[in-house]
């Protein structure tokens, strides 16, 4: 690196170290100063990425490692992303003539700072003329989603990094219809948080905030409850994981406050702990995160394992196949919550609609149109899902669900936990179960089965080169197939907004997605085979086919997405 770019970084740096209210980021940035100024070159190296920009904001709102810098989670990033949020719902308001300041709700889960960016967020809301309101304590995202349209918020924030490593932080921003943000906001946002050049310049009230009382939990609860029949079965026993974050305490209310048994709790993974000392990344989607749950099942044998990420909004289920116990796909407890919102007659009136995502299973929209409902597809995440007009239910493949989406907009995991547990339930006094409701599906359906997987970089300037060759350079068969139909979606179409992915549809229907993760540093792929079941005993076969067809497709895509 050129020597005036390290002198750029070093009066950044020095600059930055002034401005920082926090005495631990301070005496952490002092240090890394004190050794890039002495020749350090590793010093040097992280000096530089931590002043590479300000953390970007976008529609996942913040999320990064925690440190000193602007490129890192720190109450100086906080802060000055606090005054750009506020400036901007005050924009709005005085856009919509109302002379008042913004009501903003805030919430926090127990990672590292969470409840200390949750105050600086309270602080400079009430100095800017607003009113804050900060939950009681570490508490699921979807309690602070909830909480918005309950109080009648103009926005929610949510300090959480959801299911990311313990070493980073987040900052997750609501509007007041309890849905993420979106474009353009996401941008009118960026640009005033760009005009807060310092935390000296934002003011912070020392107090004046409310701490709300256990009321916002309890009304959260009873709308959970009340997605229930309340005469449906409550005979199931569960295990469940929070895997070190805030869903214990919450799902166990919920279940004892609808009828069921209180779930048996995985005790090394109960409590809250940011060090998520038991797992290598606190998702169950990852190996192994649930095997201290699955284990629990092989010694209690439950009817049902129940697993939440930290924040609780995503829920993963795991159920007895033969002699074992396995994690049903993010695609199949989709599907499973779907059919019981059909057959609870749940999609009716002006909430017809079943949305999942564009890397979700095809099968939810064959269901829809087999249920004379009307199928939907939206980009990836829960900003787009929870928007679509006339929702009655949507998913994405990464353990999201939301089940109530005129109390909840977004993903929720402890709701969809009790509808999972509803329909267990209720399948159980039928002697049966949720792989015979799979089985049933795919009779009618076809087998859908799905696979995904992600090339993890520690380098975010790795995925650009992969993706723009698979655009110049785009595969004309995978696995011997030919490849029918090849989508640039970042591309505009009339059915979805641009975004940066690519979509390849194969002759046999088998479909792939590419794209870059919103949220951690790796690049996805996603896919899905379909094969009709051809008589009776034809289900073995055919998922014995689309298991064939996914890995000749898999051995494929991992060439062509080598870094």
């Amino acid at each position: 690196m050129p020597q005036h770019q390290d002198l750029h970084v070093l009066t950044q740096a020095r600059a930055w170290l002034e401005d920082d209210p926090d005495q631990a980021t301070r005496d952490e940035l002092a240090a890394l100063l004190e050794r890039a100024e002495g020749g350090d070159a590793t010093a040097g190296d992280e000096l530089t990425d931590r002043f590479a920009g300000f953390l970007e904001f976008g529609t996942a709102g913040l999320r990064g490692a925690l440190g000193a810098g602007p490129n890192r989670m720190n109450r100086a990033v906080v802060i000055r992303t606090a005054a750009g949020l506020t400036a901007y719902l005050k924009q709005q308001l005085t856009n919509a003539g109302e002379q008042r300041g913004p009501v903003v709700v805030v919430g926090y889960d127990a990672r590292h700072n969470s409840d200390v960016f949750a105050r600086d967020t309270a602080a400079v809301v009430v100095a800017a003329g607003g009113r804050a309101m900060v939950l009681p304590r570490p508490l699921p995202t979807p309690v602070l989603a909830f909480a918005i349209t309950h109080l009648g918020a103009d926005a929610g924030v949510m300090v959480t990094a959801s299911h990311n490593p313990p070493q980073d932080n987040g900052y997750k921003v609501y509007l007041g219809d309890g849905s993420q943000i979106v474009p353009p906001a996401d941008s009118q946002i960026s640009d005033q948080i760009a005009r807060a050049t310092s935390v000296a310049g934002v003011e912070r009230a020392e107090d004046g905030w409310e701490t709300l009382g256990e009321e916002v939990l309890e009304a959260y609860l009873d709308a959970a409850v009340a997605v229930l029949d309340p005469g449906s079965s409550r005979d199931l026993s569960v295990v469940h994981t929070a895997l070190h974050g805030v869903g214990s305490e919450v799902v166990q209310a919920a279940f004892e406050r609808a009828g069921f048994a209180r779930p048996t709790p995985v005790a090394s993974q109960e409590l809250p702990d940011p060090e998520f000392p038991t797992v290598t990344f606190p998702n169950p989607e990852e190996p192994g995160a649930i095997d201290a749950a699955l284990d629990l099942a092989g010694q209690v044998a439950p009817d049902l394992v129940i697993a939440n990420d930290p924040d609780a909004d995503r829920c993963a289920l795991a159920v007895q196949d033969g002699g074992s116990w396995r994690m049903l796909r993010g695609d199949e407890v989709g599907a499973l919550l779907g059919q019981h919102v059909i057959d609870r007659g749940r999609a009716t009136g002006e909430r017809r609609v079943l949305a999942r995502s564009i890397v979700s299973s095809r099968l939810l929209g064959a269901m829809a149109t087999e249920a004379g409902l009307e199928p939907q597809e939206t980009l990836t995440g829960f900003k787009w899902i929870g928007r679509v007009p006339g929702l009655a239910y949507g998913y994405e493949e990464a353990l999201g669900y939301c089940v109530d989406p005129a109390t909840v907009p977004d993903k929720d995991g402890v709701t969809a936990a009790l509808l999972a547990a509803e329909m267990t339930a209720g399948l159980k006094a039928e002697g049966r179960t949720l792989l015979d409701v799979l089985d049933d599906l795919a009779l009618r359906h076809g087998v859908h089965q799905t696979d995904a997987f992600s090339v993890r970089v520690d380098d975010l300037s790795l995925i650009p080169p992969v993706m723009a060759r698979l655009r110049t350079e785009p595969p004309t068969e995978l696995g011997g197939v030919p490849i029918a139909v090849a989508e640039d979606l970042s591309e505009p179409s009339g059915d979805l907004p641009p975004t940066d992915g690519l979509r390849f549809l194969l002759n046999d229907q088998t479909r792939v997605i590419v794209r870059p993760s919103g949220t951690e540093p790796k690049l996805k792929v996603y896919l899905e085979a379909i094969v009709p079941v051809e008589g009776a005993d034809g289900l073995a076969a055919a998922r014995a086919e689309a298991t064939r067809r996914l890995a000749a497709v898999r051995s494929g895509m991992e060439q062509l997405t080598r870094v």
